[in-house]
């Protein structure tokens, strides 16, 4: 059946390895995805939501860079929501239900419409090297598929072992097995390996709960969409979700089971995501709490079943049962199915490069859990960056890096390689210095230049881009130099309880005041025509307040990055040898040697590695 040689084996079809064979396949690879079930591509396996706080920022990023998670998310969401809108831009983040079972169609319909890409469905048990290079994967079956890269995604699978209670059993998720074989072929090569553990709450029927006990979560009144790209529509139609609450009862039954919780009891010894805990450890940690938020998430426009954020668990079966039962609207509730808790193999990320290339086995690529992150997001996005990174190796073309000022991507992937990480990795608008020149509203800007430099984004794509930058930059030139007398200005800083003026000024100058907004500068009638005569759209709009209001932000944050990539431009060889420098700490040269950065820029974010060390390497090299 394979008497072909891929450019480009992706092994496992979730977030990430959807994204990496598209990728791949869409810049002129061939490429083959494997996966253990074609039924389960691109599963949403846990929460049915895709963006958040920095997450939404992700995804913003990948669909300027020509993925699809963009438009899947639009075209299977039922409802959006802009977080923390109360906030400065540069926390602004989107966030979509979406309908689980669609979703994971569209990827399908969507993957299956992507030329040169070909489909298998097996179990991949090993891989295939000769020389330390990397010739292709073996199957359950035997089979030897040759490629000239490989792109490891297998998520929880990787010996995963499912924890209920004081029950265990294998698997990959629920009602899938795990996978096997991967794991000793890697460490037989010389790979760290690692275990960590990840959790998931009950689905339950929504015909029994009682919804009018609980507080409605609408979605925004004026919803947007994640894709940039004219193809998908924002909703014109919503469904809610809703919230209840724990309560010190609900807290009592839960502790009933802890004696056979395998979060206390020593079966689960691997770390979970600090970020998203089981109930179980919420009630232990925030003991001074007595009751803790639980969102109840529709699954679909049409399904009955409900997700139940914020009750992550792995207690029995009847402790989560007769704890919910507690919830204010639950008190009828039937399970779909419980909550778990899962443990899986991990490869700790500093074992790789920023092309998310191993160090020890060319042409072999780690995305997604594997990598010990969490979340679809950041699986999606590293998937998207190996598919790339795999394709230009095969090619012989230069690797697509994304630096820390230019995306969450890259922060992202810097961190995991530089830091590594011995928990479930999270991405947060907190871990990006930049994150006022890394906005959800910008990553078009940012990115589809590169996208369309490397083949992935059309030249629709970039056009639209110009086209949506150039008429914000001539409304901010308008700003400039167009004037207001008191009579047409005070009326409107009066309402807004802001100082008013006895003379003429530029717009620019009054728009820059924080509490004067879009919406009052457009009760100015030049403005208004302004916008109205130039087609300006909400983005646009948009994105020209941001501008004029954060302009100072912008610029020192531009300045700051610049100082910092003038470091990213002393490369350190490969096979330095840092034990030659006396005056390097101890901890500096075990830690530099290890990770082997390529750059000054990147020693410097190393974890152990002191400013003074910083100084030591710019002395031996000169500067």
């Amino acid at each position: 059946m394979f008497n072909k040689e891929y450019d480009v084996i992706v092994v496992g079809a979730g977030h990430a390895g959807s994204e990496a064979a598209a990728a791949a396949a869409n810049l002129g690879s061939s490429t083959l995805l494997i996966t253990m079930n074609l039924q389960n591509i691109a599963q949403m396996s846990c929460n049915p939501a895709m963006g958040g706080i920095a997450k939404g920022q992700i995804v913003r990023e990948i669909d300027a860079l020509g993925g699809y998670s963009g438009i899947v998310s639009d075209k299977t969401a039922i409802q959006f929501k802009m977080l923390n809108k109360s906030k400065g831009p540069a926390m602004w983040s989107p966030r979509v239900q979406s309908d689980r079972m669609r979703f994971a169609e569209e990827w399908r319909l969507m993957l299956e419409q992507t030329p040169n890409l070909d489909f298998y469905q097996e179990m991949v048990s090993g891989i295939l090297v000769e020389n330390r290079k990397v010739i292709g994967v073996k199957t359950s079956l035997g089979i030897e598929v040759k490629g000239k890269s490989v792109v490891l995604t297998n998520g929880t699978f990787l010996n995963g072992l499912i924890h209920i209670g004081d029950k265990q059993f294998g698997g990959g998720r629920a009602g899938e097995k795990a996978s096997t074989g991967i794991t000793q072929d890697l460490v037989d090569l010389g790979f760290e390996a690692g275990r960590m553990k990840t959790g998931t709450p009950p689905r339950v029927d929504g015909r029994s709960l009682d919804f009018s006990k609980m507080i409605i979560q609408p979605g925004d009144d004026d919803p947007q969409k994640f894709s940039y790209s004219k193809i998908t529509k924002p909703l014109t139609q919503q469904r809610a979700c809703h919230m209840t609450h724990t309560s010190p009862l609900v807290h009592e039954l839960l502790k009933e089971g802890f004696d056979r919780s395998p979060m206390f009891n020593g079966s689960i010894k691997s770390i979970g995501p600090r970020y998203c805990p089981s109930i179980e450890d919420k009630i232990n940690r925030f003991a001074d709490k007595d009751r803790h938020q639980l969102f109840v998430e529709p699954e679909g426009w049409n399904t009955v079943e409900y997700y139940i954020n914020g009750f992550s668990t792995s207690l029995p079966e009847e402790v989560q049962f007769k704890a919910l039962k507690e919830c204010a609207g639950f008190e009828h509730v039937k399970f779909f199915r419980p909550g778990y808790a899962i443990e899986y193999d991990y490869f700790p990320p500093t074992q790789l490069q920023h092309t998310l290339e191993t160090k020890l086995v060319s042409g072999l690529y780690f995305a997604g859990q594997i990598n010990g992150t969490t979340g679809y997001e950041e699986a999606a996005s590293q998937g998207l960056m190996a598919g790339i990174n795999a394709h230009l190796k095969v090619h012989e073309k230069d690797p697509f890096i994304l630096k820390r000022d230019e995306a969450y991507i890259g922060v992202l992937i810097d961190d995991l390689i530089t830091k590594g990480t011995k928990e479930p990795y999270r991405m947060f608008t907190s871990r990006a210095e930049y994150r006022t020149l890394l906005r959800q509203d910008n990553a078009d800007n940012r990115l589809t230049p590169k996208s369309f430099e490397l083949g992935l984004a059309s030249e629709e794509r970039m056009r639209d881009m110009e086209e949506k930058y150039a008429k914000s930059d001539a409304f901010i030139q308008f700003f400039k130099e167009t004037s207001a007398a008191p009579e047409i200005i005070n009326p409107i800083l009066e309402n807004k309880d802001s100082a008013l003026v006895k003379q003429s000024d530029k717009l620019f100058k009054f728009f820059s005041r924080p509490n004067i907004t879009m919406d009052d500068m457009r009760k100015i009638q030049e403005v208004n025509e302004f916008a109205a005569s130039n087609e300006l759209t909400h983005e646009i709009l948009e994105q020209t307040e941001i501008q004029i209001k954060y302009a100072g932000y912008i610029e020192k944050e531009k300045n700051n990055a610049d100082k910092l990539n003038r470091l990213e431009g002393i490369k350190i060889p490969s096979s330095f040898d840092y034990s030659k420098l006396k005056s390097l700490s101890y901890e500096a040269v075990e830690k530099l040697t290890k990770i082997k950065p390529t750059t000054v820029s990147q020693a410097s974010r190393i974890s152990g590695v002191s400013p003074n060390d910083i100084s030591v390497l710019l002395v031996y090299m000169g500067r």
